[in-house]
């Protein structure tokens, strides 16, 4: 059943019609109001309930589409999205900054090898080729939902065991090793989902994933891991602060 939104618009304002309209949404859903996969009203029936043309309610709705907020299917309608979790970019855990925000991590550890390592292993960890590296591959999910898919290379010395890191996040088990990590080079793109990873992030083909690249260092500048992630763009996205000079 299709929910309608208390909205006053005020046509006197120079605060355009549709941004008004989104704004107003955005706040229900804020408050609580609309929560999660609540169908809204069309698009038609909401510009001749509130007086305004069906371009203004479409731009409206296109504009909380952007951010994520809404999301349309085409015969099913518009829909209240799934909240995002939004992650700083530092050096942290997922698994930590999940917990920290109040959602509830899991992990399942689709793999813990140890190979050896081989020409671009060797380039990204800077060890000798044939050195024993661990390969981890996990899921990780947010509050029972799939979230991303992680794959780190790490020396075998001093990798954590899959059981260490089916409960606790990857930094996490190395600190309880007495490994810190100290600093981090990453790298933070996009693409699309493959045909492997959409069943397991539970995405429809062709939808949109944000990767990370990350190298954590030591103290003493030793390479202690090799990072390659990838998130679910409908669900995940990085939060940063920058400054002027």
């Amino acid at each position: 059943m299709a929910v309608t939104v208390q909205i006053n618009l005020d046509r006197s304002s120079p605060v355009p019609l549709y941004h008004q309209v989104a704004s107003a949404i955005e706040r229900s859903i804020d408050a609580g109001e609309l929560p999660t996969g609540t169908f809204l009203e069309t698009e038609i029936a909401m510009a001749s309930r509130l007086g305004i043309s069906r371009p203004t309610a479409r731009q409206a709705l296109q504009e909380l589409v952007d951010k994520g907020r809404l999301v349309r299917k085409r015969g099913v309608g518009t829909q209240v999205a799934p909240d995002r979790i939004r992650r700083s970019v530092e050096l942290t855990s997922l698994h930590d900054d999940l917990a920290g925000s109040g959602r509830l991590p899991e992990t399942r550890i689709r793999g813990h090898v140890t190979i050896e390592a081989d020409a671009e292993i060797s380039r990204l960890l800077e060890v000798p080729e044939g050195t024993e590296v661990v390969r981890l591959d996990r899921l990780r999910l947010a509050d029972g939902a799939p979230l991303a898919l992680m794959r780190n290379y790490l020396p075998a010395r001093t990798a954590p065991t899959a059981e260490e890191l089916a409960t606790d996040g990857l930094y996490a088990a190395l600190r309880a090793r007495g490994i810190r990590p100290h600093v981090a080079r990453q790298r933070i793109g996009a693409r699309t989902v493959t045909g492997e990873e959409a069943p397991l992030l539970d995405e429809p083909a062709g939808a949109a994933l944000l990767t990370m690249e990350r190298t954590a260092y030591d103290g003493s500048g030793v390479i202690i891991e090799h990072g390659s992630h990838v998130y679910r763009a409908s669900r995940y996205m990085f939060d940063t602060t920058v400054f002027a000079d």
